[in-house]
């Protein structure tokens, strides 16, 4: 029996358990088909475009995949990026970059420990704290901006080379930035007290409460990470289009949850992992090259990470509920 052909139950455990095999086949599906489509394309400089927009894009969804481990939800990291975007700009001319730099990760910080107390303590459920904290950030940027009198401002030439250069065409410069963090939450994840703590907090929190872990310490370190992590991602979006806003990010979040999603990891915690995020990003970040190249609008774009989003919680919510 156990020779038989894998049925659709068994195609989606496989999607739960190892998602990274299903997801490489789509990435490579999706990147072929886009090769196809677009014969006369100069497939190297895709290449590089497409690493340059998923590598953001990864370490915003990896902030998803991290606080989803635990059962919530971070919806105030575009906010969270603009913010860091627009602050390093504006501080660059007159304080220089280091400053640029450490101020918003420092208000990343600030914005975070916020979101963890919140959540941790006084027990907001995290699509409410984080969507609030989210429209603070948004409001606070606008006055910082009606304060600075500026509606746009440059981008930090430091900022703007890493964001956006290439290594003979094909290998973007913010792959610094991205190996070195995507290391780190591998390495945090599978090898560390604290990875196993997450995972223990998504699975079954009270049981991890009575092994004695303090939930709301590892929730209040969780989101300081998450905002930290979302204020770099920021730094490389601004980098990468040249532009500094108070809105700069607000069309990535949607696509980190979906990244996030596709990757295997569950929002209802406890299940998941980052090497799955990383391919979900790309694959999203190829998607949409494909749609641009049929023809289809952004709105096409957005309906399609929400019908991933519903399809693939559904898919999970299937496999979990089987016995």
């Amino acid at each position: 029996m156990s020779d038989a052909p894998l049925g659709a139950s068994g195609r989606l455990r496989i999607f739960r358990d190892r998602p990274i095999l299903p997801l490489l086949v789509l990435l490579a599906v999706l990147a072929i088909a886009f090769i196809l489509l677009n014969p006369k394309a100069n497939v190297t400089d895709w290449i590089g475009a497409t690493l340059r927009t998923a590598v953001p894009l990864a370490i915003l969804a990896g902030c998803q995949t991290l606080v989803m481990l635990t059962g919530g939800i971070d919806l105030s990291v575009a906010a969270t990026a603009s913010m860091a975007g627009f602050v390093a700009a504006s501080l660059f001319e007159g304080q220089g970059l280091a400053a640029a730099i450490v101020v918003p990760l420092v208000i990343a910080a600030v914005i975070g420990a916020v979101n963890g107390t919140g959540i941790g303590v006084l027990r907001v459920h995290p699509l409410i704290m984080t969507l609030g904290m989210g429209l603070v950030v948004f409001g606070a940027s606008n006055a910082w901006q009606l304060l600075t009198v500026r509606s746009s401002t440059g981008v930090p030439p430091g900022i703007r080379w890493i964001g956006s250069t290439t290594v003979s065409g094909i290998l973007p410069v913010s792959l610094l930035v991205f190996v070195p963090v995507a290391a780190i939450i591998l390495f945090g994840l599978r090898r560390t007290g604290y990875g196993r703590l997450l995972y223990a907090i998504g699975d079954n929190p009270i049981a991890a409460r009575l092994s004695g872990a303090r939930p709301w310490q590892v929730l209040v370190v969780l989101y300081v990470i998450s905002a930290v992590l979302a204020a770099t991602a920021g730094f490389l979006i601004s980098g990468f289009t040249n532009v500094a806003s108070v809105s700069l990010a607000d069309t990535y979040l949607l696509p980190s949850v979906a990244g996030a999603v596709i990757g295997g990891t569950s929002i209802f915690g406890g299940r998941g992992g980052y090497s799955g995020t990383i391919v979900g990003a790309l694959i999203l970040t190829v998607a949409t090259s494909l749609l641009f190249s049929l023809g289809f609008p952004e709105a096409v774009r957005q309906i399609l990470f929400g019908l991933v989003i519903v399809l693939v919680a559904a898919g999970y919510a299937r496999v979990t509920g089987e016995t």
